[in-house]
């Protein structure tokens, strides 16, 4: 089985920055272990996750479903690293901020290809 979601750069770059919030986290007050350091890992796995399991889908329809739950992890990604910023938790904001954007931009060109290929 080909798994073709391997190929596209913005599972690549998902896929890193799962990685990076990872390390971010680790360094969170264990009081937050249950609870934004949670939902960190979560809302960033989800990016990668939904754009794999939407392409194993049939049909295009189910594809851009899965891309727009990938793009609304990633605002909620987005919301979480800013929240976890203000309260003194991270050091490295804007970098994880610009690497949101650099995905956010590719997941948006990825649905706006398959959108032009799919019209008649």
């Amino acid at each position: 089985m080909k798994r073709a979601h391997r190929d596209l750069k913005a599972w690549q770059q998902a896929m890193g920055l799962v990685t990076e919030i990872y390390t971010a986290t680790s360094s969170f007050p264990s009081t937050e272990k249950f609870g934004l350091t949670s939902q960190l890992q979560r809302a960033a796995v989800s990016v990668p996750a939904n754009i794999a399991e939407g392409f194993a889908r049939n049909g295009t329809k189910e594809l851009l479903h899965f891309l727009s739950i990938a793009a609304g992890s990633l605002s909620e990604l987005d919301t979480l690293i800013e929240l976890a910023a203000r309260l003194g938790y991270l050091n490295n904001a804007e970098e994880l901020n610009g690497k949101v954007d650099e995905v956010s931009g590719l997941l948006m060109g990825l649905s706006a290809s398959i959108k032009r290929r799919a019209e008649p």
